[in-house]
């Protein structure tokens, strides 16, 4: 029985933390013989060659995003379009139902997994198929978010749900509760598609509930509660991938060598990095005060931002005279830049982060320390996780009523981590190292991906 093959068919929501989240995943697969089909919008297939480790194994399958009315033309992923469009590129994922039904047909595979297509399960079920909801966000986010399709008044929302596990440090402030009931009712409007659409919470909600099992990348020792909570909210089986820590890529980049040599010139652990996801947009005064706490460090920088809304270029979004006092000791790039590369690297000693969950794995596994700056949905979350509960991590200050953090914010929480005096970034740094140890220990991703396989045989 252990023996036996599996086919899957992996059909990822269109964001590239979703897209490379289950790339990573299916090269653990294809490690051990499975077959693997990955199907993805056209235009990815260039940054996600790189990362399939094994071609022989795991075939990329193209699907032309469907053209929805307001969605910019050619837009595929959710980094070509503005967040509160998000809804339309759900629209254009729902229309690839034909395709994929015509997919699972063809492959005949004993797994396809999903995460946004709610309707997997439904399709994948005529053809005796097996679908699994394969979650890139963290079980303790799905267990607070996740309270019905009902909307949560905020002071609610800033509560954990009756049951979570008692000692979790998880809560949120106003302002995020205040975002998470916007995000909770999104899409609701149907009125710009001639079909009725699914709202956010409806859409997650039915992924969760209808799929034969709910998967997720973490580990027992990191969210064991939090697991045995969602599985006992959804009734459904909680399978763990473990920590599917990211292969070492080779790069020959011309970009990413000029960061290597740029980088060599500062003392080890010196750089701070600081990098919010292929998404995250800030608004003017949030990005300058970003950056002006960068300076306030006195410590050399690089970070990897995208312009903010009211500006073009990053070049016309800096403060006034910022270029001129930080040349030579801040460098900034508002393309893709190689995160891994970047927080491997022995010069960068501190990682400022928008808390994306990708990003957070990538971190964990190097030395670097963290600085937390959630902006949106579970990044809040995951901030407490790792801030609170691992306490790896410092948060920045916010202001609790709209949100907002300061320079001086931003550089007392990156002194904190990277200070010896201090007590508490002492007390950091070591759990920072303890979890560190313990997932690069020997053997842990493997009895991890070997349990993983061994529950999806059982479920056939």
């Amino acid at each position: 029985m252990e023996d036996k093959k599996l086919t899957f068919i992996m059909y990822p929501w269109y964001a590239m933390g979703h897209l490379t989240s289950f790339l990573h995943l299916s090269n653990k697969l294809a490690h051990r013989g499975h077959k693997i089909f990955f199907v993805h919008p056209t235009k990815t297939l260039s940054k996600l060659e790189k990362f399939n480790l094994h071609p022989q194994l795991i075939s990329f399958k193209s699907i032309t995003v469907p053209h929805v009315e307001g969605l910019p033309l050619g837009a595929e992923t959710t980094s070509d379009i503005p967040i509160f469009k998000q809804n339309l590129l759900w629209q254009a994922l729902d229309l690839t139902k034909p395709k994929i039904e015509s997919l699972i047909q063809e492959l005949k595979p004993h797994y396809i997994l999903y995460d946004f297509a709610y309707w997997v399960p439904s399709v994948a079920r005529k053809y005796g198929v097996k679908s699994i909801h394969y979650c890139s966000i963290t079980p303790s986010s799905v267990g607070y978010l996740m309270r019905g399709e009902q909307a949560i008044p905020e002071a609610e929302m800033m509560e954990p749900p009756p049951g979570f596990p008692v000692d979790s440090s998880i809560k949120l402030h106003k302002h995020e509760a205040r975002l998470i009931a916007a995000l909770h009712s999104m899409g609701k409007d149907s009125r710009s598609s001639g079909s009725g659409t699914v709202s956010f919470t409806q859409r997650l909600l039915l992924a969760f509930q209808d799929g034969d099992a709910i998967a997720f990348k973490t580990t027992r020792e990191i969210e064991g509660p939090y697991c045995d909570f969602v599985e006992n909210k959804f009734k459904k089986p909680v399978v763990l991938a473990g920590p599917i820590l990211p292969e070492p890529i080779e790069t020959s980049n011309n970009t990413e060598e000029n960061w290597s040599k740029w980088l060599e010139k500062f003392q080890e652990k010196a750089v701070i990095f600081c990098a919010f996801g292929s998404e995250c947009k800030l608004k003017k005064d949030q990005f300058q005060e970003l950056v002006l706490g960068l300076e306030l460090t006195g410590l050399p920088f690089s970070a990897a931002l995208k312009p903010p809304f009211e500006a073009e270029t990053i070049e016309e979004a800096l403060p006034e005279g910022f270029k001129e006092r930080t040349d030579g000791k801040g460098i900034f790039h508002s393309g893709w830049a190689d995160q891994q590369l970047m927080l491997s690297h022995p010069s960068v000693g501190c990682f400022v982060t928008h808390c994306g969950g990708n990003s957070l794995s990538e971190a964990m596994i190097n030395e670097c320390q963290l600085v937390l700056v959630p902006n949106f949905g579970d990044q809040f979350i995951n901030a407490r996780l790792f801030g609170g509960d691992l306490k790896v991590g410092v948060e920045v200050e916010r202001d609790e009523e709209n949100g907002l953090f300061t320079r001086e914010g931003v550089c007392k929480a990156i002194k904190m981590v990277m200070n010896d005096e201090s007590e508490e970034g002492r007390e950091i740094r070591m759990n920072r190292a303890k979890w560190r140890e313990f997932l690069l220990s020997k053997g842990l991703e493997d009895s991890y991906i070997d349990a993983f396989v061994q529950k999806l045989q059982t479920l056939l």
